[in-house]
């Protein structure tokens, strides 16, 4: 492994569970000092530990990306520990399951506080350092930000949102030497899927829905991110599977939808169990 990120300055949100912590794994492994940031303190100390051990310097910061307040304080005690801010990763997030007419406008509130103004407010409280560095901001998206799926809307809305927020940041943040980059995975291992709609966590064992053999793991989905990162890339999609459904709904639209409304027609109350269970509600 090299070190492409020596002395560089990560913070990181969601950084305590799944392709967050994987990825700031992946970044220690390169050389780069980490800003941890997530809700479960306690998490983000053991993963401390663990980097620490291995010779690189760890900052855990408690903090829930709906509150700019914690944003902000996370971001200057990262300049206070660090001096700077190199990359930026907009990870934290969860998804909202369930049948359109199950659903209300509060799931859908809910659902882009995370996932789109707790992204946006990553950005805007990271940017003037970001500025300084002509660093990088890195988006969370998802394959489902590029095409819809049945009893998925506000998580396909709020992916949506977040591709069509970075291609236009794109052009925006270019011009301060700002790399944006987004990430488009499919499946991959993590405790996601064990997550409701109120974003808590299963607190028992939870069977995941997806079949193994499609289900990316979570250390190689890091090393496609530190590699876009790297190389200053504006999409990476992670999974064979994912780069496979996105090509054909590209090119062959109609004949996707066409598929998937067949396959769910009169079925839409077992995909929606498919998806999370009895977590769904």
């Amino acid at each position: 492994m090299g070190m492409r990120f020596k002395d560089k300055v990560v913070f990181i949100t969601g950084a305590s569970a799944g392709i967050g912590r994987a990825t700031a794994v992946a970044m220690a492994e390169e050389g780069a000092h980490l800003a941890l940031a997530a809700r479960r303190k306690d998490r983000l100390e053991t993963l401390k530990a663990e980097l620490e051990a291995g010779g690189a310097r760890v900052l855990p910061l408690a903090c829930d990306v709906t509150q700019r307040d914690a944003l902000d304080a996370a971001v200057a005690a990262t300049v206070e520990a660090f001096g700077r801010i190199d990359v930026v990763i907009a990870n934290a997030g969860f998804g909202v399951s369930g049948a359109a007419t199950k659903l209300d406008t509060p799931d859908y509130r809910r659902q882009f506080e995370t996932n789109v103004f707790g992204a946006l407010d990553t950005l805007y409280a990271t940017l003037p350092h970001l500025e300084t560095s002509k660093g990088n901001i890195c988006f969370l998206g998802s394959v489902m930000g590029r095409m819809g799926l049945p009893a998925s809307a506000p998580y396909n809305a709020s992916k949506f949102a977040i591709c069509g927020l970075a291609e236009s940041l794109y052009y925006d943040l270019r011009e301060k030497g700002i790399a944006v980059s987004v990430i488009n995975p499919g499946w991959v291992a993590s405790e996601f899927r064990s997550v409701n709609n109120q974003g808590v966590r299963a607190t028992e064992q939870h069977k995941e829905p997806i079949p193994q053999w499609l289900v990316y793991p979570t250390e190689k989905a890091a090393r496609d991110i530190v590699q876009c990162i790297y190389k200053r890339r504006f999409e990476a999609v992670i999974t064979g599977h994912g780069k496979l459904a996105l090509f054909i709904a590209r090119h062959f639209p109609r004949s996707t939808r066409w598929f998937i409304a067949r396959a769910v027609r009169g079925k839409l109350d077992k995909v929606e169990r498919a998806k999370r269970g009895d977590l769904a509600q």
